[in-house]
Parts: C-alpha cells; structure tokens; sequence
C-alpha cells in the first residue's frame, strides 16, 4: 500500500499545569485543513490524550481524557468545535479518566468497547463500527489482551484517503518500544496468560496488518507502569513499531506469551482501585473540588489525632528543615501521584500541608487518580506552626561522604527498583523497593541507625517520614543518592542482583 500523509497540522501538544512534563509533541505533516488535531501529555502520570476533530461541522471526539478536563474544552471552544464524542480505549488503572466529566460539562456520548460493564450509560463498540464527523472518519478495532475491553481507534481524513487510515489510537495495547502489560485486570476472570495470548492476536491479526505509515498514538509514554519498557517518543508508525518494538518481533504465541508474563514490575497499590472507580458513578472532579477547606493548626491537629493523614506536599530540603510531627512527605516536583497512590490509604481523610498557593495543584493531581478523601490544607502552610516549636520536627540528610565517615556506620536501606539495583547499587546495603516499605517495617532494626537511599533524594525523603511516622527514631537519607556516592567516588558495584537477599525482596 502507498504512504500517507501524516495527520493534519496544528498539532500541539500542551503541559497541563499542575504537572511537570518532557519535551512536547513534534509538530505533524499538514493532510487537510478540515481536520483539527491535539495532544495533550501528563507527564507525572506519562499519560497522553487526544482530541481530533473536523472544522465543517464543528464536532470533536476526545480519547482516553485525563479526569481535570478544561483545557479540551478551552481548546475546543477556541477551534469552534463542540466536544460530542468522548472514548475510552478501555479501563485505565494508573489514572481516573474524564469521561463522566465531559459528559456533565458537554453532554458528550462515552464510548468503551463492548467488552466494558459499567454502572453508567455507554455506547459499545466493535469491530467495525465508525464514528463520522464529516470528513473525518474514527473505526474501530477491538484489541483485548492488555485489558478484556480494550480497542484502537482508527483515524481517517476523508479527504486524503478513505481507505488507508492516517493514525490509530492505541490505547495500552500498543506502546512505543513495547506493549501492554496483561497482568492488572488478570484478577477479573482471566490469568495474564489468557490476556497475554489475546493480545498476541491483537497485534498480529489486527494492529501489524494497518498500512506502515500509519502513526501510532498510544495513552501513555517512558515512566509508566502499565508497560514495561516504553519509550520517549511521544509518536511512531505501524512500520517503526514492527522493525524495533520487541514485542511485534514474529514469536510464536507461546514464545509471546511467555516474554510477557514474565519478570513483571510490580502493580502501585491504587491500579485496582482506579480500575474499578472507572466503572463507577461516581463524583466528578469539581464537586470533590468545591469540598476543599483552610484549616488552621488545631483543626489540622483535631482531624490528624481522628486518623487524618498530614501530607507535606514540599520539596524534600523544605521537609528536613522544619516539618509537622507525624507527616508524610512526597513532593510536588517527582511522581507525586504515583507515589502517593501506592502509600496513601483510601478512605482515610487527608490534610495537605503545602507552600501556600500551591494546595489546589496538590489535591487535583490527587483527584486525578482518585484521591478524593482531601480534607483541607492548613492555612499559610506550615507558617501556621511556627509559634509551636513542640510540634516541628527536623529531618537528618547525609552528604555521600559523612554517610560514609560515620561511626557506627548505619544500616544503609536501598528503596529503588530491582532494575536501578541491579545496575548499580553500594555494596552491604539492604533492599526494600519504597512501594513495600509500610508492610515490610518488621524486617527493619529499630536499635540502629537508618539511612535510606534512592537514586536523588526524592524517595529517600519519602521513605524516611514513612519510617518515623512509624516510630523509628533513628533515620536519616543520603543527599543526592547513589549517584552522590558514586559522584564521590565512593565504591559501587553491578552484581545484577544474583543474591539470595535480592530475590528474597
């Protein structure tokens, strides 16, 4: 089949604020001048959306939309298009989706493949079935495997091509430089081998066989768990994908099947929860919003002693100098969603301790996976205790070189992932990745020192305040982490974790 021209320019991808993000979207080949298209990338949560639509008859559709939705629709309004479409390529785990949101906001249609169950009202779709908004065409192909209800939406410009499509949505089916992992909905009936084996047909039967100049536009990029080697690219072709995307190399099913189920990461604790929430009726993101409250201190104190947990939302140098007794510390700047989502419980109410102008960032980057139990922000941030010296607390970090003059030398806990500590890690240290640190507390001494270290700074920091809110004394984390040590000069070694302590963690 001939080449087609890239989709339609204009293309843009933008950084939503309340999210740090990579290097946006290369602009695309111009097609028509009847299609409008947009990209918007997430980078805290390597999510990315979609919003294509057609100038003559003003109608847009947004794909696989992240749950805080106004700049679809400011970007909607400013093309003269009514957003009437919203489709979800399935049930994302990582994030809340903005389907019942753009629903509410523009009386949008949902769309999920037939495949979904779900307590609100749908439009299933399958094989074959189109959406039409005037010279742009979307089709759909149903691709299980990563999830039982996934599908890829196929893109056409009427007046280019009506028969080749220009792009195709992948959803996690088809990743840059990999695919879906097929082990977060294995609880629901199918083991990850059943999925794996289903998405092996999804690739090969479907997806391999479009036109290799067909842009591939998956919902998430390089950080993202729900894959396990993504890329940075934020865009590819059908034709790149089969030459270097490991998994699209021709292995027989069992060999696929195998290589996919195989040394998975392990799943944050909030991608079931997030999953079934998606199914769910349940509030939209303005009403959660609308609840967010001032506190001052001893309203804070009042909700904490009730369970309440105090979350300090600033920078891990701001923490150590002078922090609430008992709080959690995870920063704005790193994966605050990601990691409040696997150590934040669900249910328990939540007092955000932030910079003061930054408290409505720190609960809709919450809302956006589902945190929605945000009691309120102390008001003036941690200010507010700054006539109450009982109730501060000071954090210890250790340069690389005081960590290694101190005497008696402390244990040394490493919370990174299995992958960093194969690459590198310092020699006599122990391991717990950060995602098991509240459950695994018993293997720790609490009649030695602690020093934890990561590969900055950033989830060392997160990790020591969950020790000490757990009642270790004795704790503190290296500044800079490994690469500090290793910056130093100090001895690092890559023994690829072949010790029976390694597999043990």
């Amino acid at each position: 089949m001939p080449g087609v021209p890239g989709l339609q320019a204009q293309a843009r991808s933008r950084h939503t604020p309340f999210c740090p993000g990579p290097a946006p979207f290369a602009v695309l080949t111009k097609a028509s001048d009847r299609m409008i298209f947009r990209s918007y990338y997430l980078g805290c949560l390597a999510h990315a959306s979609y919003m294509v639509g057609d100038r003559t008859t003003g109608v847009a559709a947004v794909i696989d939309p992240q749950r805080d939705i106004e700049q679809y629709l400011v970007d909607a309004a400013a093309e003269g298009l009514t957003i009437r479409h919203v489709l979800e390529t399935h049930f994302h785990a990582d994030f809340l989706s903005g389907h019942l949101e753009l629903k509410a906001r523009a009386g949008a249609t949902i769309y999920f493949g037939a495949a979904a169950r779900a307590e609100f009202e749908f439009t299933p779709l399958r094989d074959g079935d189109t959406i039409e908004m005037g010279r742009v065409r979307l089709a759909i192909l149903e691709t299980p495997g990563h999830t039982p209800e996934s599908i890829s939406i196929l893109v056409f410009d009427l007046d280019v091509d009506s028969t080749e499509p220009c792009a195709v949505f992948t959803g996690d089916t088809l990743f840059i430089g990999d695919v879906g992992r097929p082990d977060l909905m294995a609880a629901r009936g199918h083991t990850p081998e059943e999925l794996a084996s289903l998405l092996y047909d999804s690739l090969h039967g479907k997806l391999l066989t479009l036109p290799d100049a067909t842009r591939v536009y998956p919902a998430h990029g390089a950080g993202s768990l729900c894959g396990r080697a993504l890329k940075d690219e934020r865009v590819s072709t059908i034709g790149r994908e089969r030459e270097w995307n490991y998994a699209c190399a021709p292995l027989k099913r069992a060999e696929f099947v195998r290589l996919l189920t195989t040394d998975l990461p392990e799943t944050p604790a909030y991608f079931p929860f997030d999953a079934q929430r998606n199914r769910e009726q349940r509030p939209l993101l303005d009403a959660v919003l609308d609840r967010l409250r001032p506190l001052d201190l001893d309203q804070a104190l009042a909700l904490a002693a009730r369970g309440a947990t105090l979350l300090d939302v600033r920078e891990p140098t701001e923490f150590a100098a002078a922090h609430l007794k008992d709080s959690l510390n995870i920063g704005l700047s790193g994966k605050y969603a990601t990691w409040a989502g696997s150590l934040l419980e669900h249910g328990r109410p939540i007092v955000l301790i932030a910079n003061p102008g930054r408290e409505s960032e720190a609960a809709v980057r919450l809302g956006r996976i589902g945190f929605d139990d945000v009691a309120g922000y102390l008001t003036g941030g941690l200010d507010a205790a700054r006539d109450h010296d009982s109730l501060i607390r000071r954090a210890d970090r250790l340069t690389a070189q005081e960590l290694a003059l101190r005497t008696p030398a402390p244990l040394i806990l490493d919370v990174r992932e299995r992958s960093e500590r194969e690459a590198k890690q310092v020699a006599g240290t122990i391991w717990v990745p950060l995602g098991q640190l509240a459950r695994r507390l018993e293997e720790l001494p609490r009649d030695r020192e602690i020093v934890l270290q990561c590969a900055s700074g950033y989830r060392s920091s997160i990790g020591a305040s969950v020790l000490r809110r757990a009642g270790f004394e004795r704790v503190a984390d290296l500044l800079g982490g490994v690469e500090a040590w290793a910056g130093a000069g100090l001895p690092v070694t890559s023994p690829g974790m072949a010790d029976a302590e390694a597999r043990g963690g």
